[in-house]
């Protein structure tokens, strides 16, 4: 086979490694990253222990963008609490405030009214057909804390997917390209 023969299979054994190597990376990467975020879930009790504030309906006290930690225990749900819930038939969650707590005696069954804080109205409105109050099994978690505007990276991806798609082609040509 000669030098130049030995050489190019060399490369070529080397090409691969590299490129196997790359992958375990990534795949590494992603699992680390699905392992923090199922420790989060089991950590603060909560099935989404960060969210994004999708609109400016919590305005002054939360901006469109700023992302919300979430923590869920068993302390029952008080009136001037941030929660987070879902509505039957709706996909994405909604930040607002507690306004009214109902408890029904001995039983720990709570009824809960909200309102963001921007809003004239309660959110009646918004709660499925025939809801007029939240149970505790449309909570997901209480707001504990917050980042100013750091969400706003996910709303602009959700808004102009090009964006997205830009830049996860990005970071594929950058894994692709490392030498290391």
């Amino acid at each position: 086979m000669g030098f130049v023969g030995e050489t190019l299979d060399s490369l070529k054994r080397t090409q691969l490694r590299d490129a196997l190597s790359q992958a375990i990376s990534l795949g590494m990467i992603v699992t680390s990253a699905l392992m923090i975020w199922k420790g989060l879930i089991y950590f603060t009790g909560s099935e989404s222990p960060v969210v994004v504030v999708l609109s400016e309906s919590m305005e002054p006290g939360f901006k469109r963008g700023d992302i919300l930690f979430l923590h869920m225990n068993k302390d029952p749900i008080r009136t001037g609490e941030i929660v987070v819930f879902n509505i039957d038939g709706r996909d994405i969650p909604i930040v607002h405030r507690v306004i009214e707590v109902h408890e029904h005696g001995g039983t720990g069954e709570v009824d809960i009214l909200t309102k963001g804080d921007n809003n004239d109205i309660d959110d009646r409105i918004m709660y499925a057909q025939g809801q007029h109050w939240l149970q505790q099994q449309h909570i997901i978690g209480r707001a504990v804390g917050h980042l100013p505007y750091v969400g706003y990276l996910t709303i602009i991806m959700t808004e102009k997917p090009i964006i997205k798609y830009v830049l996860i082609g990005a970071l594929g040509l950058f894994v692709l390209t490392s030498t290391e």
